[in-house]
């Protein structure tokens, strides 16, 4: 899997949050070589992070 700019996607990173927990997802990630990164519990200085990376996805998934 690459991005727009023919980078390979090496790490995806998420806030713990429910929206990317699935047994379907995780092999997903597992096939395409992915890895998965959550913010530490507890975190809200992390989870900025990780709601801006799946900002920018969703609006390029809508655009694409």
């Amino acid at each position: 899997m690459e991005n727009e700019i023919g980078h390979k996607i090496k790490l995806l990173r998420f806030n713990n949050g429910g929206e990317f927990v699935s047994k379907k997802f995780d092999a997903f990630l597992v096939e395409c070589g992915i890895q998965r990164q959550t913010s530490a519990p507890y975190s809200p200085q992390q989870n900025g992070v990780a709601k801006r990376a799946k900002r920018t996805i969703m609006e390029c998934a809508r655009e694409g």
